[in-house]
């Protein structure tokens, strides 16, 4: 009888780059198998015709750019002016080494981040309800951008927090020792230092208010104020079709992925500059 220890396995053990391409052959198969399946029972005619109709989206030209896509850069890059400048200020509160600051910057940073964006836009409606005769500047352009800017800070602002606590404390005791003041030092050495350090974050800040401004359309606007999703809604359900929706869709992603891929080309850099 042969001794099991000197006896050769009757099949040579697969090595672990064997199995990874078996297991990635596999995955390939079942892959083009899916991809098989929806191209043989697909509907294609009848997802041509609802959603790729190109009459109906012929309709939406030229008032998609020139009405839809013009408002819809106004609320974002309004919104983002709102929330850089608002969030640069709640995260130095934030940093505050006053008491009252602190806290105020963060039940407001707590509450906006944890609150649904869209019950904000809500609640902007009913402000002309609880605040008798106000009114927000701009109208409803106005109303969008301080919807976005108010949502938009809280998350603005713990972005800039990460950026000032970045800044190496010795910036701060070198400039003190040429004789700044604390406040100067912060405005002149810190503060710049941070906005470079936060730049690609706050691109995807930009591109999700911009995602955001969709909210618009809960504000009631119409005409010469609706953005993108309003504007697409709008014509969808004119032409019982959801085309428009699509071609609107289409352009959020023709502004969204080259900002996207700015920000992952900052976020490279900035990597390889450290």
């Amino acid at each position: 009888m042969a001794d099991p220890k000197t006896a050769e396995p009757a099949r040579a053990r697969l090595s672990p780059r064997k199995k990874q391409r078996i297991s990635r052959a596999v995955q390939y198969v079942v892959l083009a198998a899916a991809l098989v399946a929806v191209v043989m029972y697909a509907d294609w005619q009848s997802l041509a015709e609802n959603f790729a109709k190109g009459e109906v989206a012929s309709e939406a030209l030229p008032e998609l750019f020139t009405v839809a896509l013009r408002n819809t850069i106004i609320y974002a890059v309004g919104g983002f002016v709102f929330s850089f400048l608002f969030g640069l200020l709640l995260a130095l509160m934030r940093l505050s080494q006053v008491r009252p600051y602190r806290w105020i910057a963060i039940l407001y940073i707590e509450i906006f981040r944890g609150l649904p964006a869209l019950l904000i836009f809500l609640l902007i409606t009913f402000l002309p309800l609880a605040l008798p005769g106000f009114q927000v500047p701009g109208g409803t352009y106005g109303q969008g951008i301080l919807g976005l800017g108010l949502v938009g800070a809280a998350y603005q602002a713990e972005v800039f927090r990460a950026g000032l606590q970045a800044v190496p404390k010795g910036q701060v005791e070198a400039a003190r020792s040429l004789g700044m003041s604390a406040t100067r030092a912060q405005i002149t050495v810190v503060i710049p230092q941070a906005i470079r350090m936060v730049i690609p974050p706050t691109t995807n800040q930009f591109v999700a208010l911009l995602k955001d401004s969709s909210l618009v359309l809960f504000l009631g606007v119409s005409g010469e104020y609706v953005e993108l999703a309003k504007f697409g809604n709008d014509l969808a359900s004119q032409y019982a079709n959801a085309t428009p929706i699509m071609v609107a869709g289409l352009t959020y992603l023709i502004v969204t992925i080259p900002l996207g891929y700015l920000a992952s080309r900052l976020e490279g850099r900035k990597g390889r500059t450290r």
